[in-house]
């Protein structure tokens, strides 16, 4: 297997694992272990820069699974469950919620975020198949739909998310998180926004501005080249099962 190959069928692996038909909405438990990369930190590049990901998952995404374990160990609950437990805040004593639902959505939007992405010229270089025509039939084309998405990553204000998401009745959407929420916290983010997330992109400054100052759309611009679509299309037909 060389290493074109093994890139490509370890992170669409992991994706499947991640994104599999559970009784979580699609998607499966995630705790508070941090999975390695599937890839080598430098393997985006020129996209996204060697000391972004290192920084980025070595220290960001470990310092929310840190303080999530503390928020966890004071509210005296379990960690089998993290993306459960976010999905339902109630279950959590009043005086952790905001930091269970700060770190453990950073943690659980990170960990998807690693494995749609993948070294360029890993795998496909656009949706394919089922998932390319839905977000034709819904986004009128490919390039419509980039555009939409890219702009719900433009004009978020401050930190969030830009997401393309599965709703109740199948259908496809574009939606945006601010900080860490995703579109699975219900009675946080709005009903319009909910939805099983197939694809994010994080436009926290700590993700780009290295690379890329205060351009956020160039970085959005060339995150479209690290998108892993095998993974997006397994996370599409999981969410459709």
């Amino acid at each position: 297997m060389n290493r074109r190959t093994f890139l490509t069928t370890t992170g669409v692996a992991v994706a499947g694992s991640l994104i599999s038909t559970t009784s979580q909405a699609g998607l499966s438990a995630i705790t508070l272990e941090q999975a390695p990369l599937a890839y080598p930190p430098e393997a985006l590049e020129p996209h996204i820069d060697a000391l972004t990901m290192n920084i980025h998952h070595g220290k960001h995404h470990v310092a929310y699974i840190t303080n999530l374990t503390k928020a966890l160990e004071a509210a005296k609950l379990p960690s089998t469950n993290v993306l459960e437990l976010i999905s339902d805040l109630s279950k959590a004593p009043a005086d952790q919620q905001m930091a269970i639902r700060n770190n453990g959505g950073g943690h659980v939007n990170h960990t998807w975020f690693w494995q749609w992405m993948a070294p360029a010229g890993s795998g496909p270089t656009g949706p394919e198949g089922k998932l390319a025509e839905a977000l034709q039939t819904t986004f009128t084309s490919i390039d419509a739909f980039k555009k939409l998405f890219g702009e719900a990553g433009t004009k978020r204000f401050g930190s969030g998310w830009a997401w393309l998401v599965v709703k109740s009745d199948g259908s496809l959407a574009v939606t945006s998180t601010p900080n860490q929420d995703n579109p699975l916290m219900k009675g946080i983010v709005a009903d319009s926004d909910l939805g099983t997330p197939i694809l994010g992109l994080d436009v926290w400054e700590h993700a780009y501005y290295l690379k890329y100052q205060n351009k956020r759309p160039d970085y959005i611009t060339a995150w479209w080249n690290v998108v892993n679509w095998s993974a997006v299309a397994k996370g599409y037909e999981a969410a459709k099962a």
